[in-house]
């Protein structure tokens, strides 16, 4: 029999790992890594900035660029994985991808230990817990390999020609690059939890509810 059990912890587990999933793809996706020095308004630029100055931005495989004075374009710069700006950015896509795609599965897992608690006698919050602290440290090597890259030919039109491996130069980190350190930090976090999580699920007060014959247990 399935019993659905909702407990504050477990619930508050589910939800940090959908929101943990969800801001690293947000932040794979996005243009906004690298932020360039200010471009006049009449040349290629790209974000509009104060002063009439325009930043173009710069992501893994997308940027933004105002041409010609027009509207802020923004798309991928790469049209295959080859183009991508370095070999470092290469990697860490691979790495970032595979630490997200881990995430996301997770949070789809989350979902269901409302119903189901165990597969196979093992504890699905610690199989949950263990793949997201793997997902951290794809994000770690992911997160690291990025910086290596900005001495790329891409990097040195955003950033100067004094741009050099983990030296921007004239560009500034943009937000997508902070929240996927943060997205990182907090699947160690929600790896951690998913043992509370699991003991709250599991708690004798929970196993009085089953043997009362209910099948919907909330608890705070």
């Amino acid at each position: 029999m399935c019993h659905v059990i909702v407990t504050c912890r477990s619930m508050l587990w589910t939800l940090f790992s959908i929101m943990v999933a969800f801001a690293e793809l947000i932040a794979f996706m996005s243009p906004d890594w690298l932020l360039g020095y200010p471009r006049p308004g009449s040349g290629v630029g790209g974000v509009l900035s104060g002063g009439g100055e325009y930043r173009p931005s710069l992501g893994l495989y997308s940027r933004c660029l105002r041409i010609g004075g027009r509207a802020v374009t923004c798309g991928p710069y790469a049209q295959t994985f080859g183009e991508v700006a370095s070999g470092f950015w290469q990697g860490a896509m691979l790495f970032l991808a595979a630490g997200t795609l881990v995430l996301g599965c997770v949070a789809c897992m989350s979902i269901f230990t409302l119903c189901f608690q165990s597969c196979l006698r093992k504890s699905i919050f610690n199989i949950c817990g263990l793949l997201q602290a793997i997902a951290g440290l794809l994000l770690m090597v992911g997160l690291m390999l990025y910086p290596a890259g900005w001495g790329s030919e891409k990097v040195l039109d955003y950033c100067g020609a004094e741009a050099s491996p983990f030296r921007p130069a004239q560009c500034s980190l943009g937000w997508a690059f902070y929240a996927a350190i943060g997205g990182t930090l907090a699947s160690f976090v929600c790896a951690v939890f998913s043992a509370q999580a699991e003991v709250a699920t599991s708690s004798d007060k929970v196993q009085e509810e089953i043997e009362e014959g209910k099948s919907l247990i909330c608890l705070l």
